[in-house]
C-alpha cells in the first residue's frame, strides 16, 4: 500500500489485553505474539504511518509490566503512538510508562488540518463506559477552539449498539450528552472505538462511527451471549484527506487461527 498525497494516515490498534509475562496466555491465545504480529503485518503493508492510536485495554490487569512491554515494542518503530484507556486499563501506571518521545497519553494532538481528541470513557472497576462532565467539557472546548479544524474522536467504549445483547449492556452509558455536543459542531468527522473487538462503521448522528478489532481475540457478531470468532487478529487505517473526507478500512492477520486457541474457554 503507498502513501497518498495530502493523506494523515491513522493504524489503529485495540484491545491487545497484554498480561505481565509475555508467554502468558489469554483465552487461549498468546496476547504479546499478536500484538506484535499485527504491528509487523501493519507496518509491512503500509507506506507510512503518520500516527499510532491504541484504543483501550491496553492491558488485562493494569500492570506495570504489561505496559513496559508495550512501550518497548512500541517505541521500536520510532512512530508517534497515542494511547487511551479502556476498562482493564490502569491509567495512572499508563501515564506514568507511556511519557516519552514517542509514545505518550496525550489527549488532543492538533494537526494540519484535522484535530484528534482522545476521551477516557473508563469507569475505574466497571466494564462499562461514561463520559464525566470534565470529559464533556475538554471535547467541547478543543471544539470550540479550534473549529476550522476537522475532528477525529476517539474513546474506548461504542457510543452505539453493536446488536450483541451481551456488549450493548457496555456502552457509554450517557452517549446521549456526547451526541449532543457533536450535533453542535459539523467539524466533526468521525468516531473510533475499541472494546468490542470487531470491525464495525456505521452512519449515526451524522458521522461516521467505527469500531476497531482487537489484536488478539475476537468477539463474536450479532451474540446474545458472550461468544468468541474465529476470524483473525487485525488493525485500522485510518486515512484523513485536508477537504475533510476520510477513508478507513481494516486489515487483518492471513490465515487460520492454531488448533487448541480458545481451548480454555470452549473446553475442547
Amino acid at each position: 500500500m503507498t502513501k497518498i498525497a495530502s493523506c494523515l494516515s491513522i493504524l489503529q490498534i485495540s484491545d491487545l489485553h497484554i498480561l505481565e509475562r509475555p508467554e502468558q496466555n489469554l483465552q487461549g491465545m498468546n496476547t504479546a505474539y499478536y500484538f506484535q504480529a499485527v504491528l509487523r503485518q501493519a507496518f509491512a503493508e503500509l507506506d507510512a504511518v503518520d500516527l499510532l492510536l491504541l484504543t483501550g485495554d491496553l492491558t488485562q490487569y493494569g500492570s506495570l509490566q504489561g505496559y513496559q512491554f508495550i512501550l518497548d515494542v512500541l517505541q521500536a518503530y520510532q512512530v508517534p503512538a497515542v494511547c487511551l484507556p479502556g476498562n482493564h486499563d490502569h491509567y495512572p501506571y499508563m501515564q506514568q510508562v507511556f511519557a516519552t518521545e514517542w509514545v505518550g497519553c496525550q489527549k488532543h494532538r492538533l494537526f494540519d488540518k484535522w484535530q484528534l481528541i482522545c476521551l477516557n470513557s473508563q469507569i475505574p472497576g466497571e466494564d462499562h463506559g461514561t463520559l464525566d462532565a470534565d470529559e464533556l467539557q475538554f471535547l467541547e472546548a478543543c471544539l470550540q477552539t479550534h473549529p476550522d479544524h476537522y475532528a477525529l474522536i476517539a474513546v474506548h467504549h461504542p457510543c452505539f449498539k453493536t446488536q450483541s445483547a451481551w456488549l450493548d449492556t457496555m456502552i457509554i452509558n450517557n452517549s446521549h450528552d456526547l451526541q449532543a455536543i457533536v450535533s453542535r459542531h459539523p467539524h466533526v468527522r468521525a468516531i473510533t472505538c475499541g472494546h468490542i473487538h470487531q470491525q464495525a462503521d456505521v452512519q449515526q448522528w451524522g458521522i461516521q462511527l467505527l469500531g476497531a478489532p482487537s489484536t488478539c481475540f475476537q468477539f463474536k457478531p450479532d451474540s446474545q451471549l458472550f461468544a468468541l470468532d474465529n476470524t483473525m487478529p487485525g488493525y485500522r487505517l485510518i486515512r484523513l484527506y485536508a477537504d475533510g473526507s476520510l477513508q478507513t478500512e481494516v486489515n487483518r492477520l492471513p490465515g487460520k487461527l492454531p488448533t487448541g486457541v480458545y481451548r480454555d474457554v470452549y473446553g475442547h
